[in-house]
């Protein structure tokens, strides 16, 4: 009687301990899931505030316990929490992979945008790199005529010397902006100038804009209308240049593809070949589309036919 009774409490306490010592492992187990799964949302989720991912698959649901049924023992307890947390472990992982995937096509993308704008723009350099830049009838050596009064010479920037007589007279007459803003004012009174064929003036004022505000949105602008003020003052080369620097180094300025589009009419003046000028209209074309105004899409529909761009 004794042994049975020596027995019977020898394999109770060799229960308990298989079973505190399971509990144990589970709960040891629990304990570095759970710190994993910390990591990786304080990786995935790097601002905290509360950032985490419920689990995409959930356990199910225990149903309703019926009073006097006995509660689930702490090992099934702990092996939901297992479940629960291996459930969440999966979802982050497969987040972060799609993420990380994401993110590799956007960069490969743009790798590719890169070379293609980078190729182009090469084209181009080498179908100006032929284009000299002189002075002479190329040159702005020609300064305003006509409605603006005499003719006189005019280097790249104007000579600070005070004009006189019926062109000072015509200079004074042209308002100057007074905004808040100088750049603004600065383009607008260069406009103006060249509107009123003052060439060399209206180029000291553009370019101060160019110069002084690179960042301003009116440095497109200005930029485009100083090759314009080349042009029409008889400098085709300069002109090209100009229109060139302006696409290249502004290409998602307001004026980029009007620049594209007088860059081809400067070469046109320049006598380039047709298929360079071609590869103008062809670059104007690909890279703004529809974003082209009505009058310059007139412009280069007329200029392909005329040079016969396929």
């Amino acid at each position: 009687m004794r042994f049975l009774i020596a027995a019977a409490a020898l394999a109770s306490v060799l229960g308990f301990t298989g079973t505190a010592h399971a509990q144990s492992s589970v709960e040891g187990r629990v304990d570095r899931l759970e710190r994993e799964m910390r990591a990786v949302q304080r990786k995935v989720f790097p601002g905290g505030a509360g950032a985490t991912v419920e689990p995409q698959i959930r356990p199910e649901q225990s149903p309703v316990e019926i009073p006097g049924v006995p509660a689930s023992s702490p090992v099934a307890d702990l092996t939901q929490r297992i479940a629960s947390l291996e459930s969440q472990l999966q979802s982050l992982t497969g987040q972060t992979e799609q993420t990380q995937n994401r993110v590799n096509q956007l960069e490969d993308a743009f790798a590719a945008y890169k070379r293609s704008t980078d190729a182009r723009i090469r084209a181009l350099e080498d179908s100006l790199s032929a284009v000299p830049v002189r002075g002479g009838a190329d040159g702005p050596a020609t300064g305003g005529s006509g409605s603006n009064g005499g003719t006189a010479a005019a280097p790249p920037v104007p000579a600070p010397a005070r004009p006189t007589g019926a062109r000072a007279e015509q200079l004074a007459a042209i308002q100057k902006p007074n905004g808040a803003d100088p750049a603004e004012n600065g383009y607008l009174y260069g406009y103006r100038l060249w509107e009123a064929k003052f060439y060399p003036e209206a180029r000291k004022e553009l370019e101060a804009v160019v110069t002084a505000y690179p960042n301003h949105r009116r440095a497109s602008y200005a930029q485009n209308l100083l090759g314009r003020a080349y042009l029409d003052a008889g400098a085709p080369s300069l002109a090209a240049k100009t229109f060139f620097d302006n696409y290249s180094k502004n290409p998602k300025g307001e004026r980029a593809p009007d620049s594209l589009y007088f860059l081809a009419q400067a070469l046109e003046k320049l006598n380039k070949p047709s298929s360079e000028i071609c590869r103008v209209y062809g670059e104007l074309e690909k890279s703004y589309g529809d974003s082209i105004s009505a009058e310059i899409k007139s412009g280069v529909a007329a200029g392909r036919t005329r040079h016969k761009c396929k």
